[in-house]
């Protein structure tokens, strides 16, 4: 059963982010089915419960809900809004990390350990890389925002839109190869598959599967449902897809394209991140793309995605709920891959998104394949990571080595920096 948000629930959240949260909880987010309905999060609790076979998350992906809280706010946040100072021994560490000071690889990295002085170290961070699904981050953050104007005193009555909403992703949602879950909480019955253009999910889903599972067919969703958000205000609430659809058709493209750039970028600049250092310009899927073009592309520099990450543990990202509401859904209850899945972080709570783009063209002796592009090849990590033990940072790692999956890689960076941070200062 589906518990009722009051008021009492939006007092115990403001306590969460004060770290005065009482130590009886649920668990989030795989009890976070009763806050969003999100029916994956219900087949991991019932996993947990041993009412169903399956796999757990990582020990690091079952943190109560008191334990998911933002670090930054407040003054410690707002000292770093200049990231010019590097930490000499942490900065020899990284760079030892790159002996051929390799131009494929920038990096930001900042630790916010409580108890001792923050450091932070980069490397060519402001290099500019195609950000791939890490531009999803610039999504959420879109979304949220506009919650806000439709519901500007109540973040519970935006979390209600969010659970109670649910659209039907049709074209938009078309192609990805990446699957989603799927679950019954009536007959328990759990499957993945791709989503196709019939499929419903909750605005919460959505979202989810946009984040989770890094499925491109659920951001052009979620980004769609943005620019509704914006046209039709308080509207949306019970805005039906034929209206949605009319809207589309009948709104001249390149008004269409001037509000998808403007509702997804202006948290980005609200923030404090210039259009140089992160912009998100083009959806993520082919049928999106027909219905609403790009403009100017999609660019990002480690810099920009390391002040996003301060930005949200500071509040920023739009307000104080709604970053953390942000982080708990970037909270890796999923698969872990890439960099995250590096066994140094087994133990750790991570929020993670992932990100990649491949080019290939016809070349003597070369067979193209998934993440090996001899054009392009872009690999993009962006973490949170916490420690049981109070170890606590941040890394925005952008790469783009030709002809080679850098999954590898990020995963033995991983585990260099983990080393590093861990370091007498």
């Amino acid at each position: 059963m589906r518990r009722i948000f009051n008021k009492k629930i939006i007092i115990l959240l403001l306590l969460l982010t004060m770290g005065m949260m009482p130590k009886k909880s649920i668990t989030y987010p795989i009890d976070g089915y009763d806050i969003s309905g999100i029916r994956r999060l219900r087949y991991l609790q019932m996993v947990q419960n041993g009412d169903l076979q399956g796999t757990l998350p990582a020990l690091g992906g079952r943190l109560s809900i008191q334990d998911i809280r933002l670090n930054l706010l407040g003054a410690r946040g707002d000292s770093l809004s200049n990231l010019s100072n590097v930490n000499p021994k942490l900065q020899q560490s990284i760079n030892a990390m790159f002996p051929n000071m390799h131009e494929s690889y920038s990096i930001t990295v900042l630790d916010i350990t409580p108890g001792r002085a923050v450091r932070y170290a980069c490397r060519q961070e402001k290099k500019h890389f195609q950000p791939g699904s890490v531009g999803k981050l610039v999504v959420i953050a879109g979304l949220f925002n506009e919650l806000k104007k439709i519901y500007p005193d109540s973040f519970e009555k935006r979390q209600a839109l969010l659970r109670t909403k649910f659209v039907r992703g049709g074209k938009w949602a078309l192609y990805d190869e990446h699957t989603v879950p799927f679950f019954d909480p009536e007959t328990k019955k759990y499957s993945r598959r791709t989503i196709n253009e019939n499929d419903v999910f909750s605005l919460y889903e959505w979202a989810d599967h946009m984040l989770s599972a890094s499925n491109n067919g659920a951001a052009s969703v979620v980004w769609r449902e943005i620019i509704l958000m914006h046209e039709f205000g308080e509207a949306y609430i019970s805005l039906t897809e034929e209206r949605a659809s009319e809207y589309f058709k009948t709104t001249p493209r390149s008004q269409l394209m001037e509000s998808a750039v403007q509702v997804v970028n202006q948290p980005l600049t609200d923030a404090g991140i210039t259009e140089n250092e992160w912009r998100l310009g083009s959806m993520f899927t082919s049928e999106a793309k027909k219905i609403i073009p790009g403009s100017g592309g999609s660019s990002a520099s480690p810099y920009g995605l390391m002040k996003y990450l301060i930005a949200l543990e500071s509040g920023k990202i739009v307000d104080v709920e709604s970053s953390l509401e942000i982080k708990r859904l970037l909270y890796m209850t999923a698969t872990r891959i890439r960099y995250a899945s590096s066994g140094s972080l087994a133990s750790a709570a991570v929020y993670f998104k992932s990100g990649s783009l491949y080019q290939c063209k016809e070349e003597e002796g070369y067979n193209c394949q998934k993440y090996m592009g001899n054009v392009n090849n872009y690999m993009n990590s962006v973490i949170i990571v916490e420690h049981p033990d109070g170890t606590n940072y941040m890394v925005a790692l952008m790469s783009n080595v030709l002809k080679k999956n850098s999954a590898a890689d990020h995963n033995a960076l991983a585990l260099k920096i983990e080393r590093a941070i861990r370091k007498v200062p």
